[in-house]
C-alpha cells in the first residue's frame, strides 16, 4: 500500500524541501493537514508562526502513520502534490535537485519509483520467500530497470540471490533443515546446478575459461553478500565508502546475470523451458 512507503526517510526527506522557510507556504500545509482530517493535531499558531514549516510537515508524516486506513497514503500524496505545484521537480536550483534526488532514494528503498515530475510509480512490496518463482522474476526485473541507485538496490539483489539459493535447492528437494548463511547456501545451490568452478574439466576445450567464467559468478554473488553486510545500520543505504556509484551499478548489473544463470539452469535441469 501507498501508505507504507511513509517511512522516516521519506518523511525526512520531504521535510528538507521545507528547511529555512523555504517550499509550499503554511497556508499550504494547513490544507494539507485538513485534507487527511488532522487539523486536530496541526500545532500552528498563526499569531507566532510557529513550529516552522520543515516541523509541521514531520509532524503531519508521524501522525498520518498512527491513524488507521489510507491516512499515510493521503499525506504522501497531498505532500508531492503541494512540491509539484510549487516546481520543486521542475526546479533548476541545485539544492532543490538534490532535495528531489534524496526523495527519489529515500521511496525507492521503499520499493516505488518516484518519476522527475513527482509523480508516484507504485511497486508493491516482494516477498520472495513465500512469492514463489513469480516473485524471483519480478524482483530481477526491478534490478533490471532500476540501476540509477546501487546503494538502495544493494540489499535487494543480495535477497534475490539468497531466495533463488533457496528455491532451487527446495524444488530439487535438496534444501537443509535448519538456518544456512549465505556462502554455505550459495556453494550448496552452484553445487547442485553444476556450476562450481571445480566440476569443470579443465583438460577439455575451453574448460580452464569456464572455470573462470564459473568463479567469477560466484565471486560476484560473494561480494554482493560482504558489500550488504558492510552497509550495516550505520550506512543506512549507502554504498560502503570507497565504492563509486558507476562501480556500485557495475555490481548490481552483474548480480541480475549471475541470479539469470542460477534461474536459467535451474529450469534447463527441471526440464523447464528457458
Amino acid at each position: 500500500m501507498i501508505g507504507q512507503l511513509l517511512s522516516d526517510e521519506v518523511a525526512a526527506s520531504l521535510g528538507k524541501f521545507f528547511f529555512g522557510g523555504a517550499g509550499p507556504s503554511h497556508a499550504t500545509l494547513t490544507r494539507c493537514f485538513t485534507a487527511c482530517g488532522l487539523s486536530d493535531e496541526d500545532p500552528y499558531d498563526v499569531a507566532t508562526g510557529t513550529p516552522n514549516k520543515e516541523h509541521r510537515v514531520l509532524l503531519l508524516c508521524r501522525t498520518a502513520r498512527r491513524r488507521p486506513g489510507d491516512v499515510a497514503a493521503k499525506a504522501l500524496d497531498q505532500l508531492l502534490t503541494a512540491l509539484r505545484v510549487d516546481g520543486a521537480f521542475n526546479s533548476s536550483d541545485a539544492q532543490t535537485k538534490e532535495r528531489v534526488a534524496t526523495l527519489q532514494r529515500a521511496l525507492l528503498a521503499q520499493g516505488a519509483v518516484l518519476d522527475d515530475e513527482g509523480r508516484l510509480q507504485h511497486e508493491q512490496p516482494l516477498d520472495l520467500e513465500t512469492g514463489g518463482r513469480q516473485a524471483l522474476d519480478e524482483q530481477l526485473a526491478r534490478l533490471r530497470r532500476n540501476v540509477e541507485d546501487p546503494g538502495a538496490l544493494l540489499g535487494g539483489a543480495k535477497e534475490l540471490l539468497e531466495s533463488i539459493c533457496k528455491f532451487v535447492l527446495e524444488e530439487q528437494m535438496m534444501l537443509p533443515t535448519g538456518k544456512l548463511d549465505f556462502e554455505p547456501l550459495l556453494h550448496l545451490a552452484m553445487e547442485r546446478l553444476g556450476l562450481q568452478p571445480q566440476l569443470v574439466d579443465a583438460s577439455q576445450p575451453g574448460g580452464k575459461q569456464l572455470r573462470a567464467i564459473y568463479q567469477s559468478a560466484k565471486t560476484t554473488a560473494s561480494t554482493i553478500n560482504e558489500l550488504r553486510n558492510l552497509q550495516g545500520t550505520g550506512h543506512g543505504r549507502t554504498l560502503p565508502t570507497g565504492i563509486s556509484k558507476e562501480t556500485g551499478r557495475y555490481v548490481i548489473r552483474e548480480a541480475t546475470h549471475v541470479a539469470e544463470l542460477l534461474l536459467t539452469t535451474h529450469d534447463r535441469q527441471m526440464g523447464r523451458a528457458s
